[in-house]
């Protein structure tokens, strides 16, 4: 029987840890703040800005919110952005997407310094990854590599593929596991064979944004599978890239959806805001 890799309580023992770090530089006279900026009313927006908040009053970071109008204009927003990096009070600047259609979001996303950078977009900290330098790294890729670690799974010399090429998720997961010294193959909606490729991995990593896509026909026996896709299925159930009831018999561990990957963005996003007070403050 699989390992299913609880990203809850993995998710809740590093937040406890934070929220140690935090209260011992609070002694020191030292406070942590957070400012997430979002355009207009999506609902998956407000879920996810409020989730931010609860976990950041968790742990004790302070947090900031400017919920703006859709009409606010490009300019508006990059403005405001400007005064936020200039101000030594703040240590960690996101803005919630998607934004709307009428802004530019490379252009937006680029103009958050690369120290308050908290999500890990920036070119400059993307570069950072790249030479292996420090720097912010995209939220959820690094909850990734936190969940292996917490649940004891050896990286180094593995074979891992990684379905997906997003800037997001894709490029950073190969990127940090190539760090971690696995072997990484990276597939896409272009590649040839892929189950075959797939059926090699000894860690299989799956953002490829169709639910319930790979099935027991991709799955080595004994692999760590790990489900980075979240959507609903005809029921309106939580359910992920991968098909968990067909899949998880095959592996030696897995993660759930919901409850393995999600939990740890949030959790990797208040990490980066602590470093980015420590390191640049």
């Amino acid at each position: 029987m699989a390992q299913i890799i609880d990203g809850k309580r993995i998710s809740q023992e590093i937040k406890d840890s934070l929220k140690v770090q935090v209260e011992e530089l609070k002694e020191q006279g030292k406070s942590c703040t957070l400012v997430v900026i979002q355009i207009g009313n999506d609902p998956a927006s407000s879920v996810y800005v409020a989730n931010k908040k609860k976990a950041c009053e968790y742990i004790g970071i302070n947090s900031r919110s400017y919920e703006l109008p859709e009409e606010t204009t490009e300019d508006e927003l990059l403005e405001l952005i400007d005064e936020l990096n200039h101000d030594s009070t703040v240590h960690g600047i996101l803005c919630q997407l998607p934004l709307p259609k009428h802004m530019n979001e490379k252009k937006i996303l680029n103009r958050i310094s690369p120290q308050k950078d908290v999500d890990g977009f920036h070119p400059e900290n993307v570069g950072h990854l790249m030479i292996g330098e420090f720097g912010f790294v995209s939220c959820t890729p690094a909850g990734v590599i936190e969940l292996l670690k917490a649940s004891n799974i050896s990286i180094e010399g593995k074979n891992c593929v990684v379905i997906g090429r997003s800037n997001i998720v894709g490029k950073p997961m190969a990127m940090l596991m190539l760090r971690e010294n696995a072997t990484v193959t990276i597939c896409h909606s272009k590649t040839n064979d892929l189950k075959n490729i797939c059926k090699q991995a000894d860690i299989l990593i799956v953002a490829i944004g169709k639910p319930k896509y790979i099935n027991e026909e991709y799955i080595k026996e004994g692999a760590v599978v790990i489900d980075v896709g979240i959507h609903r299925d005809a029921n309106n159930k939580l359910c992920g890239d991968v098909d968990f009831e067909r899949v998880e018999p095959l592996c030696s561990a897995i993660t759930p959806v919901p409850g393995g990957v999600g939990p740890m963005t949030i959790c990797m996003l208040m990490k980066n805001c602590i470093e980015a007070m420590k390191y640049f403050s």
